[in-house]
């Protein structure tokens, strides 16, 4: 048979094809991996310019951006230690709850609120958020449909007895009344880049860190306007609720808050925070 005769020439030919296709595909993955770590160091070096060779590339901010004076105030040291101590007292208070009155709120409230969020600082002054309030019932029908039919798979498959667990004291499962008993939801979006005047992608640096800046300055501005919420992260939710809201493909839903008034006979949680020298080291 021609296998029998010619075998020993088959053999070497297949090893030799063998030996090609695993070295191409090795050299292929080296190659991806070492662009990956390129760009990474690129697009987390806060000396990502020095990093470049092309001249040409302009900076997303204007080039002549100008500097103005800081307009700014030292507060008495009395004053300082009051408004902080004031700060903290109020901040303290705040907490998450899951049980919302419907009863409505001046939307100039949430216009507020969201203003505040967007002072956060953000890198290179790329302020990568976007927030998408939904006061619309029949979105938030949808929204919640979504939501419950994910969490619903969340608790009972892919979270696992520990995290199920740990959940039970405080009452939670995938039933979210409060996506439909709120007046408002505010869905908060990370933008992974945006694009500048001439259509070119604008790097967003740290947008992670970024937003969940102005995630905390949302919260406290929340509860500074004597208004409650609760702090969710919709697992496995972002494209389906993405694609509801129209939002374009180089944003990813991160939080997701309803924001209103406790229901009446609201129950929380008798949490305690921990003290200072727990969360604090000091050299």
């Amino acid at each position: 048979m021609v296998i029998e005769k010619y075998w020993e020439y088959i053999a070497a030919a297949v090893i030799i094809y063998c030996v090609t296709y695993f070295t191409y595909r090795w050299f292929e993955k080296k190659k991806s991996f070492e662009e990956g770590k390129s760009r990474n160091r690129s697009y987390n070096n806060d000396n990502y310019s020095d990093a470049e060779e092309d001249n040409d590339i302009a900076p997303a901010l204007p080039e002549d951006l100008k500097h103005v004076p800081l307009k700014f105030d030292i507060l008495p040291t009395d004053m300082m230690i009051r408004n902080s101590r004031d700060f903290f007292e109020n901040m303290n208070r705040r907490r998450s709850i899951r049980l919302f009155s419907s009863r409505s709120f001046p939307k100039e409230i949430i216009y507020n609120i969201i203003k505040t969020a967007g002072t956060a600082p953000s890198g290179a002054h790329t302020e990568p958020w976007t927030f998408v309030v939904v006061e619309s019932m029949d979105i938030k029908k949808e929204i919640r449909r979504i939501i419950e039919a994910e969490e619903e798979t969340n608790y009972k498959k892919r979270m696992g007895k520990t995290w199920t667990t740990d959940l039970k004291p405080l009452r939670t499962n995938w039933i979210k009344e409060y996506l439909t008993e709120a007046p408002y939801l505010i869905l908060v979006f990370k933008q992974t880049y945006g694009m500048k005047p001439d259509g070119t992608k604008k790097i967003h640096y740290y947008n992670e860190q970024s937003l969940s800046i102005a995630v905390g300055f949302l919260l406290a501005a929340i509860h500074n306007a004597g208004l409650y919420s609760l702090t969710s992260t919709p697992l496995n939710c972002g494209p389906s609720i993405r694609v509801l809201l129209n939002r374009p493909i180089s944003e990813k839903l991160v939080f997701l808050l309803p924001v209103g008034f406790p229901a009446e006979g609201c129950l929380v949680p008798d949490l305690h925070r921990k003290p200072l020298y727990e969360i604090m080291i000091e050299y």
